[in-house]
């Protein structure tokens, strides 16, 4: 049997993490780091692009690797339309949303033009799976108490749907036939319900709990008289619920492990916020069981805090009434993305169409 051998990248702020795979394993991995210097040059992040992938390319390059060997590239999934689960093969159209029209912008969005650019000349697809942008609730679902609001779908959709096709695989069952909740665990944390082979529901960390970084929720009241009290303006504004919220408001840190290290040096009220934040995304874990009345058969969680004992402790002894908690520590990344380029080379699933949206 040939081996596939897939290119995998996967573009962050300050750095581009490329890896190659020889089926699902991994044999080569580097990251490519920007400095704020090399990145600040740049007007935006589709500007970016050129300085990015003759990076990519220049890498592979010097390790000795020949991209013709490629069978296919996978790239991380961008700032899109709402997409469904599962992959998209890139075509020019996702090319020009992701460079012009992204619903917003952000580096990932580099993920499957680099992807796309390296591919098409030497005749093989390009795919991204799982994308931010995977949005597949129910439109009941996304209604809040103002119409011109709707709750949206974007969350760690890469690495908690390949925590529960991971489950569903060591079970014995297909991923369509499991009922599980899983929270992603890091800087950011989202809170996905799989029921019936989809992405039923999610609480992200816009209306979910605080994190290491984000707010989360907040009483609307002083949130709204703050605004206006400190003069802020929109970027102000989402600087401070998406970097400087949660653990880095309270304790000035958003390193778990610190927090851990001063709560056994003695600090209380460290001790208290931890504590409130486990609280919290158990309570929002729980959200998710009334969408379909307590029919759910495990918990799991992922992400780089779920390597915490203490805090998977926490959330353990809120929950289990409810359900078996599991445990899947880590991101998995470059390994999520790998393993979904490689269900679509062996004809397990197939890859969806792009169709561009200009609004």
């Amino acid at each position: 049997m040939v081996m596939e051998k897939l290119l995998i990248i996967n573009p962050g702020s300050t750095s581009t993490k490329i890896a190659v795979y020889e089926g699902d394993k991994q044999v080569f991995g580097e990251s490519i780091s920007h400095s704020t210097e090399e990145i600040s040059k740049y007007g935006s992040v589709g500007d970016q692009y050129d300085f990015r992938k003759d990076l990519v390319l220049k890498t592979l390059a010097d390790k000795g690797y020949d991209i013709r060997t490629f069978a296919c590239v996978v790239g991380r999934g961008g700032i899109l339309p709402p997409i469904q689960a599962g992959a998209y093969e890139v075509n020019e159209d996702m090319v020009w949303q992701l460079r012009y029209a992204p619903v917003f912008e952000h580096a990932s969005n580099l993920g499957g033009m680099i992807a796309y650019e390296i591919a098409k000349p030497l005749g093989i697809p390009a795919y991204i799976y799982d994308a931010v942008a995977v949005d597949e609730m129910p439109q009941m679902n996304k209604i809040t108490g103002w119409k011109d609001i709707e709750r949206l779908g974007h969350g760690h959709n890469l690495n908690m749907r390949a925590t529960a096709i991971r489950y569903a695989k060591e079970n014995g069952k297909s991923y369509k036939d499991i009922s599980v909740v899983v929270a992603h665990l890091g800087g950011g944390c989202s809170v996905s319900l799989h029921y019936k082979g989809r992405i039923a529901d999610i609480v992200n960390d816009e209306d979910g709990s605080f994190t290491p970084e984000r707010a989360g929720a907040l009483p609307m009241g002083p949130f709204v008289r703050k605004i206006f009290k400190e003069g802020w303006d929109e970027k102000t504004t989402l600087k401070q619920l998406k970097s400087q919220g949660g653990l880095t408001s309270h304790l000035g840190t958003n390193d778990s492990r610190v927090v851990e290290k001063m709560i056994a040096e003695g600090d209380e009220y460290a001790d208290m916020v931890y504590k409130a934040m486990a609280m919290n995304i158990s309570r929002n874990i729980a959200r998710e069981f009334p969408i379909v009345s307590g029919d759910v058969e495990a918990i799991l969680l992922t992400g780089g805090i779920a390597y915490s004992e203490k805090f998977t402790g926490m959330i353990k002894e809120r929950l289990s009434f409810l359900a078996p908690v599991h445990i899947y520590a880590g991101e998995n990344e470059m390994q999520s993305l790998a393993e979904g380029g490689l269900r679509v080379l062996r004809g397990e699933e197939t890859a969806h169409t792009f169709t561009k949206v200009i609004v």
